[in-house]
């Protein structure tokens, strides 16, 4: 079970990440020493999970059977697409939901628009939750010594000069969240872009996702958002938590 839960912890290490790497950055990557990635990275290769080119590492194609096994049987994936693109064809605007896990949020369904991000997302995306309206929505929604945890275990750092780094700011934003039952994150991830968002609760009211709509902030202001773009929002996260059992 060790070596399963390392396997997997070195497939993590490739989320997100555009080009291959050496097992000296995955080990940098992971905390797991060379040799214990060397020995995964050659294990994975030969079950066809990974490939390398005799220096650096990269998964291959079937890696993506494990992601389909879970959006091959979760209600949430399957009922959540249909509604992002009712959504996105209502904004005009990228819609996604995601779910929160261990400080940073996954997608598991999205309806893209033509790309409003230099990188590049989609289902399995992961993102930090800190800095996103996604993730403060699923933070809020956590108790709050466990939202607190959750902040104390990340590793707060600016991608914009508008991101909010300070864990008792942070706080205070979701705070808010709670009360106002919505995120708006104003290119704190991007600069030149706006994301809102709300939770999904299912039919006994318990959060299990959050759905957001994001545009460049050329196109909504934050009163057009707030306005216009919410309440559609809203609707689109009841529909889909009516499909959604206990």
């Amino acid at each position: 079970m060790t070596s399963l839960a390392r396997g997997l912890h070195v497939i993590r290490a490739f989320a997100g990440v555009n080009q291959r790497l050496t097992i000296a950055e995955a080990s940098r990557a992971t905390g797991l020493t060379r040799a214990v990635v060397r020995r995964c990275l050659y294990t994975l290769c030969e079950l066809g999970y990974a490939a390398t080119d005799g220096r650096a590492f990269f998964l291959q194609p079937r890696v993506l059977s494990l992601g389909y096994a879970y959006l091959s049987t979760a209600p949430l994936a399957g009922a959540a697409q249909p509604v992002l693109q009712a959504l996105s064809e209502q904004t005009g605007e990228a819609t996604t939901v995601a779910v929160l896990d261990e400080g940073v949020v996954v997608y598991v369904a999205r309806a893209a628009t033509p790309r409003i991000m230099s990188v590049t997302l989609g289902v399995g995306s992961r993102l930090e939750a800190y800095c996103t309206a996604l993730g403060r929505v699923l933070l809020a929604d956590l108790p709050p010594p466990q939202a607190a945890a959750t902040l104390e275990r990340s590793a707060l750092h600016a991608h914009t000069r508008f991101t909010v780094t300070s864990r008792e700011a942070l706080l205070e934003i979701l705070e808010q969240v709670r009360a106002q039952d919505f995120a708006l994150n104003d290119q704190e991830l991007e600069i030149g872009l706006r994301s809102i968002a709300v939770p999904v609760r299912n039919v006994v009211g318990v959060t299990v996702a959050a759905m957001n709509v994001s545009a460049q902030a050329s196109r909504l202001s934050r009163r057009e958002l707030l306005e216009t773009t919410l309440p559609a929002l809203r609707t689109a996260a009841e529909r889909l938590g009516a499909q959604l059992a206990p």
